[in-house]
């Protein structure tokens, strides 16, 4: 992709630790036959323990690198129906920046794009601080794209965390799910506009939107997206 990023790897060590804090039960510790439906954690491919409550575990997880208290690099993909949580942190990983939806429910901006107008509004103010002469005053304000990832409005996938989460093409289309699914009947675009560009439609079963891409051209890589309407057939 266009946007994509290569890890460089970070330790895994304090995150194994993590969650031993944190009720995870060592496979040398392990017995299968009084939790049989234990979820299995992986680490980079090795199994190191299990967890018998993995929702828990998964969100705990996730808060931590939402938060900048883990790297962004690390990848976390939970298996619901092999029961396998796995946590990536190894280098040589394709990744891709998505912006993150809010679904806390405790969140009033519950199913909209962490990014608000006041991120906007830090990232336009950068370009008067670059042109300021205070370096400490420069540093301490500045937001840029690495206060985006640090306060969870970008979040880093790679290709496997990818297959388990849901992905918004557009924001517009995050609105018209929302509309969706609040029972609104949508009317037809092309019977206004014949020319208007067709696009897929949306998936009604899909309920929870995970991530939304930052330009539907950043899915493609630099090769197919120098061709002419890539995303029509040819």
């Amino acid at each position: 992709a266009l946007m994509c990023y290569i890890t460089v790897g970070t330790p895994s060590e304090p995150i194994i630790d993590f969650m031993i804090q944190r009720n995870m039960e060592v496979l040398e510790e392990y017995e299968p036959l009084r939790s049989p439906n234990a979820t299995k954690v992986f680490v980079n491919g090795v199994w190191v323990g299990v967890h018998r409550d993995p929702a828990h575990l998964v969100s705990t997880v996730l808060s931590l690198g939402r938060h900048h208290m883990i790297s962004h690099e690390v990848s976390l993909v939970r298996d619901i129906r092999d029961r396998e949580f796995k946590i990536f942190t190894d280098a040589g990983r394709v990744c891709r920046p998505l912006f993150v939806i809010d679904n806390d429910p405790k969140s009033s901006n519950r199913g909209n794009l962490v990014l608000t107008k006041e991120h906007v509004q830090k990232l336009e103010d950068d370009r008067e601080i670059i042109a300021s002469t205070d370096p400490e005053d420069r540093v301490a304000k500045f937001m840029g794209w690495e206060g985006l990832v640090h306060q969870g409005v970008v979040e880093y996938v790679d290709a496997e965390e990818e297959e388990t989460v849901m992905i918004a093409t557009t924001p517009e289309d995050l609105e018209i799910s929302r509309q969706i699914q609040a029972g609104f009947v949508l009317p037809d675009p092309s019977i206004d506009d014949p020319n208007k560009r067709v696009k897929a439609p949306l998936n009604p079963p899909a309920h929870t939107w995970t991530h939304c891409e930052i330009h539907p051209s950043m899915i493609l890589g630099i090769c197919a997206s120098i061709i002419p309407f890539p995303d029509h057939n040819q």
